[in-house]
């Protein structure tokens, strides 16, 4: 028997704005209980600028959660001390490793009841943490929402996460149209199937255009030197300051330390939703496909084979998790197409164009990440090694986080912080977005290979050739790091 499909509203899943959440975030707590958190909340921007954020943290009382009634509240409470535990590592001279109780004994509570980790997620940063400018108007305007908070208080980092909003907003409507177009295809409905698959490509498009805009009114100087530093999770953070991953005290004095990523766009559910309805696969980095895996698909569990992708679902709210795995349990589009490939071609078309759409989409998040992270990454690496005077007094005292690790030339053969390690893993999430589309036509054109050239910049040189290294090489990357091994691969693994 055959599973049923997926009703949005038993996984708290709105029609209309997808994963974010039906009810508006919560610019405040009600409960006046929780006006401490609130005043720090209000004033975080300035405490992170005054370095004194750890002391008001310290003085804070614990306070219980008995007060947060609500889903919104939960979720309010749950952004205000995700964001407090950031700033309070990341917000000095120095990492500290330890998040002390007034933080980590409500936070732990709140995970508890929202079945995420207690670390800022993409959950808290982007789904959580919006408002609409004007209520009569959509969501998924950019010119039309702003942050609840954010660690620097910069136009920069709120279109960062605004641009995301924006993104799970416009795809909001994808949800249940996909949904319908499984249950069309358990009916034999074709002509359905394709309507439902043409509109999901134009609205891909839709979102693509959005992503594009990200540049508006984000520099990527300031993305890499500041605002990424306090997305850092505490996972592979040694040359960052946190060798062993931090400890949030719950004042029993047997908290150990524990391991987190920060928060990423690899933790959007809209984009494994995708994946998962279009029947995407992805592999290990450096892994072929296996054709044995192409036949008997429906009905069977989608289960993603390489670990980031089942990683990140441990980051997505629990309902948003669970939604995906039984998605996966019911998607049947691929197989649908795959079985009249030879007879209803406007099917075969309709099909392959979300892929190309999403490839498309793809190819720009690749650009981004290229402006934002690789580029500086070999700035900072190169300025480092200036012998010029300036530079030299420049760099001394610099505080030890993120961004500035990747000047140590002693990580080198632990970790590569040019930027090429990163690459790989886009161009094969990329390529295989591609891999089951049905045209002869299309497999040509998605599996093509952009030529790389010059920019007609006469001091650029040659290309540098990368060093073979004996051990794995990592990038860090939004939050975290990705790591070049043959066991782990995907679009980021953390």
């Amino acid at each position: 028997m055959r599973p049923p499909i997926p009703v949005l509203s038993d996984y708290g899943i709105s029609p209309e704005h997808g994963f974010l959440p039906d009810v508006l975030p919560l610019t405040r707590l009600p409960d006046p209980y929780y006006n401490k958190w609130e005043s720090i909340g209000a004033n975080f921007q300035s405490l992170i600028l005054s370095k004194r954020l750890r002391g008001v943290v310290d003085r804070l009382p614990v306070l219980s959660t008995i007060g947060l009634e609500h889903d919104a509240e939960w979720r309010r409470a749950y952004t205000l001390l995700t964001f407090f535990a950031h700033g309070y590592i990341w917000g000095g001279e120095t990492p500290c490793d330890r998040v002390p109780p007034s933080i980590s004994v409500p936070l732990l509570d709140i995970c508890e009841h929202l079945q995420v980790p207690p670390v800022s997620t993409y959950a808290a940063s982007v789904l959580w943490n919006f408002k609409p400018l004007f209520v009569d108007e959509d969501i998924d305007d950019l010119d039309n929402i702003a942050t609840l908070l954010t660690f620097t208080g910069s136009l920069d980092e709120s279109w960062f996460y605004l641009v995301s909003v924006a993104i799970e907003a416009r795809g909001g409507p994808i949800i249940p149209l996909m949904l319908t177009a499984v249950a069309a295809a358990r009916q034999g409905d074709s002509a359905t199937v394709t309507r439902c698959l043409r509109a999901f490509a134009e609205r891909l498009d839709d979102l693509g255009e959005l992503l594009r805009r990200m540049h508006e009114s984000c520099d990527p100087g300031f993305f890499y030197r500041r605002i990424r530093t306090f997305l850092a999770g505490s996972k592979n953070m040694a040359e960052a300051g946190l060798p062993r991953g931090v400890v949030y005290d719950d004042g029993s004095g047997k908290s150990e330390y524990v391991q987190y990523s920060g928060p990423s766009n690899a933790q959007s559910s809209l984009i494994q939703f995708f994946d998962v309805i279009l029947g995407i696969e992805h592999r290990p980095t450096g892994e072929k496909p296996d054709p044995s895996s192409e036949s008997e698909r429906e009905g069977r569990s989608f289960v993603p084979k390489h670990n980031f992708i089942r990683d990140m679902r441990r980051y997505m709210p629990g309902s948003h998790a669970r939604f995906l795995n039984d998605v996966g349990a019911v998607a049947n589009i691929r197989e649908f197409v795959d079985s009249r490939a030879a007879s209803d071609r406007p099917l075969s078309i309709a099909y392959d164009a979300c892929l190309a759409m999403l490839r498309a989409f793809r190819d720009i998040h690749i650009a981004i990440v290229t402006r934002y992270i690789i580029l500086p990454s070999r700035e900072n690496r190169a300025r480092s090694r200036s012998r010029s005077p300036e530079v030299a007094r420049s760099q001394q005292n610099l505080p030890t986080n993120l961004a500035t690790a990747s000047r140590n030339e002693k990580c080198e053969k632990v970790k590569g912080t040019g930027g090429t390690a990163l690459i790989p893993f886009l161009k094969q999430a990329r390529d295989e977005t591609g891999e089951p589309s049905v045209e002869v036509w299309a497999k040509k054109f998605m599996s093509r290979q952009t030529k790389v050239s010059g920019q007609n910049d006469f001091f650029l040189g040659k290309e540098e050739r990368p060093k073979i290294l004996d051990e794995p090489l990592v990038e860090h990357g939004l939050a975290g790091t990705w790591t070049m091994s043959e066991e782990y691969g995907g679009i980021c693994n953390y």
